[in-house]
């Protein structure tokens, strides 16, 4: 049994939509700092976090952000060999989830492990059989979006409450949202 469990992390509008012409279709501060804080944060200082991402979901990181820092920074590509010579070192290049399960698993430093998108690499994972929890911020609002999060199965994932996120409804200018976390039973 592989120790990797893959926690999706994903911000939603009602329509379950998480981008629109390769970017967010809002600007949230907090929820931004939420999704950094909650892929950054360890509880061994000697480790660090893994982030899981498609070739599309690097390609709309800011060039500024690019690796996201303090994580180990995994990008999942057919065209592997194209992909590796555009990324920075340091950036690790696999063709798929399972590859990046395997990499993971052969590193000690590594403490968990944030599945960031987009919509096929979440659908990969959520039927993953190391999937641990889906982190979904739902926005109370509809966005126009071209790129939407799949749709949880209720029956697999079953919402929890934990210490560290907060239950009750956040605000940023006209738009709310609440934390949620989903388990897999």
């Amino acid at each position: 049994m592989s120790r990797v469990k893959l926690n999706l992390i994903a911000a939603a509008c009602e329509n379950m939509g998480i981008g629109v012409n390769g970017a967010l279709p809002w600007r949230l501060k907090k929820e931004m700092a939420y999704f950094t804080t909650m892929t950054t944060k360890v509880k061994d200082p000697s480790k660090l976090n893994a982030v899981i991402m498609g070739r599309r979901t690097w390609d709309c990181i800011p060039d500024k952000y690019r690796p996201l820092s303090d994580r180990v920074n995994i990008v999942l590509t057919h065209n592997v060999d194209a992909v590796k010579e555009k990324v920075p070192e340091g950036v690790v290049v696999v063709p798929g989830l399972d590859e990046a399960v395997q990499y993971i698993e052969g590193r000690e430093d590594i403490e968990s492990t944030w599945v960031i998108g987009g919509s096929s690499i979440y659908q990969a994972a959520m039927t993953h059989p190391n999937c641990g929890k889906i982190y979904l911020t739902e926005i109370q609002k509809s966005f126009n979006c071209d790129t939407f999060f799949p749709n949880i199965d209720k029956q697999q994932f079953h919402l929890v409450n934990e210490e560290e996120i907060p239950e009750e409804r956040q605000s940023e200018g006209e738009i709310s949202y609440f934390f949620r976390v989903y388990k897999r039973l």
